[in-house]
């Protein structure tokens, strides 16, 4: 079965059908991580340790009918200017190279919620500050389709990897179509920015970046929400998914 060529909601209904376990998906994110990453240079961090160890534990909680949403079991990357507690956010700057948050963002954590495996935090322009992914101190992120070109940016790691970024004035949209993933820079106040390491407060959003528009809701729906914490945020029930 060709794992990587599934959509994240494709992947989830297998995992949940039994014909893949989370370790196995897990397992081949990571090979392919090993097998491209010293060509395109998507991550700052790659925690392979605990996401073997998270993907066990999501297995259990899947087993036992715990957890139900579409994207359990998913492998995910993050953006490295949003904060995830025990791992390393460095915003692709020396300046944050050892600062380990000790709380995790809260678009973050309604993926963990929702069983999402987190394997690693993926590079950007320092500080978010780019369109290329070329300034950041980690080294250059190349475009995976031709490594001679650009992947746009700030958020041109996840887009190379596909996975969770941040959008100030195009930085989902345009390394997405760079990349030929999709992404969504949703409405001001639909995803809490609390624990997002800012660039422009008044204009950041968190947004999702996959294979295509059925992940995108799907994961958007996951990470929308009314947070206390963040004062912008907006009340309001979210469903994206019976829109498609």
């Amino acid at each position: 079965m060709d794992i990587m060529g599934l959509t994240a909601v494709e992947l989830g209904k297998k995992i949940k059908a039994k014909e893949i376990s989370v370790t196995e998906a897990t397992q081949a994110y990571l090979d392919q991580i090993e097998k491209v990453e010293n060509d395109v240079h998507s991550y700052v961090t790659i925690d392979k340790e605990g996401a073997l160890k998270r993907a066990e534990e999501v297995q259990k909680m899947i087993n036992d009918g715990t957890l139900l949403s579409p994207l359990a079991g998913v492998p995910v990357a993050i953006k490295d200017n949003m904060c995830t507690k025990g791992m390393r956010t460095t915003c692709s700057s020396k300046i944050l190279e050892n600062f380990v948050p000790t709380f995790t963002s809260e678009a973050v954590l309604n993926l963990e919620k929702a069983g999402a495996v987190i394997i690693g935090k993926t590079n950007m322009d320092e500080f978010a500050m780019g369109s290329t992914t070329e300034t950041s101190y980690y080294g250059v992120t190349r475009n995976p389709w031709n490594l001679g070109h650009v992947p746009g940016g700030s958020s041109g790691g996840s887009c190379a990897a596909v996975a969770l970024g941040s959008d100030t004035g195009g930085s989902i949209r345009q390394p997405s179509s760079f990349c030929g993933v999709t992404g969504i820079k949703p409405t001001y106040g639909t995803v809490s920015r609390y624990g997002l390491i800012a660039y422009g407060s008044s204009l950041d959003q968190i947004g999702p970046i996959a294979k295509d528009v059925t992940d995108c809701a799907t994961i958007l729906e996951t990470i929308a929400s009314h947070d206390v914490k963040d004062s912008t945020s907006v009340e309001r029930e979210y469903d994206f998914t019976s829109a498609l």
